[in-house]
């Protein structure tokens, strides 16, 4: 079965919708969780299995052009009151 792709995901260059198909669950959200960590998507979305094929099938959206929010905790930096550099004024 597939779905009509809404016109409104596709409206603007760097606008991508991603059909996934996968051979479980697990391969499918790990997939989504890596595009997550690079672009702005729709997330983890549910999967579907369709009578009489194998595997799994997902459906994403994403921002090409926008990267993923970085966490402040995965990558400190300044201001995070965690920072790893060292400080130029210590002796």
């Amino acid at each position: 079965m597939t779905f009509p792709i809404d016109p409104r995901h596709l409206s603007e260059p760097g606008l991508a919708v991603l059909d996934i198909s996968a051979a479980d669950e697990d391969t499918a959200h790990a997939l989504m969780d890596g595009l997550q960590q690079l672009w702005a998507t729709s997330g983890i979305t549910p999967t579907r299995r369709e009578p009489g094929q194998p595997g799994v099938r997902a459906r994403i959206h994403a921002h090409i052009r926008t990267q993923a929010p970085r966490d402040p905790l995965a990558v400190p930096s300044k201001g995070t009151g965690i920072d790893t550099a060292k400080d130029d004024h210590a002796s």
